[in-house]
């Protein structure tokens, strides 16, 4: 027989009534159609990022700050860093459809991407976001 645990509150053990709950990264979510699993901790967003057309955070989860490199070309920080380089980033510039972002490096502590025009590839400053998946360190 299974355990079930129903509650409306939790509290910390100081009775406080703040809460404080981890999950081990092997917990599982059950899918909306319930016949599906993922890993809880696998399908998190690890950390994002609103910047303007400087690099400068407008706002952010788990990024630090921005540096400008040049003409579309933008670093941004991890306040936590990644176990590995081997981790995903997907942005899009925020500001005209007509530009592209791709990822031009990764580190475990930083990644880089670059903005230019669809037609011709030319570099582009613009106010670009991020959301970074994968494993934290």
């Amino acid at each position: 027989m299974t355990s079930q645990l129903n509650v409306d509150t939790i509290v910390d053990k100081a009775g406080s009534g703040g809460t404080n709950v981890k999950i081990a990264n092997t917990s599982v979510t059950v899918a909306e159609g319930g016949s599906a699993t993922t890993t809880t901790v696998q399908g998190l967003n690890k950390a994002w990022h609103l910047a303007s057309n400087d690099s400068a955070l407008t706002d952010s989860f788990n990024v630090s700050g921005g540096t400008d490199n040049g003409t579309g070309d933008y670093s941004y920080a991890l306040s936590n860093g990644m176990n590995s380089a081997n981790y995903s980033v997907a942005g899009v510039c925020a500001e005209d459809a007509t530009r592209n972002q791709h990822t031009k490096a990764r580190a475990t502590g930083s990644y880089t991407v670059k903005h230019a025009n669809l037609d011709n590839e030319s570099a582009r400053d613009c106010a670009n976001s991020s959301n970074v998946c994968g494993d934290l360190a």
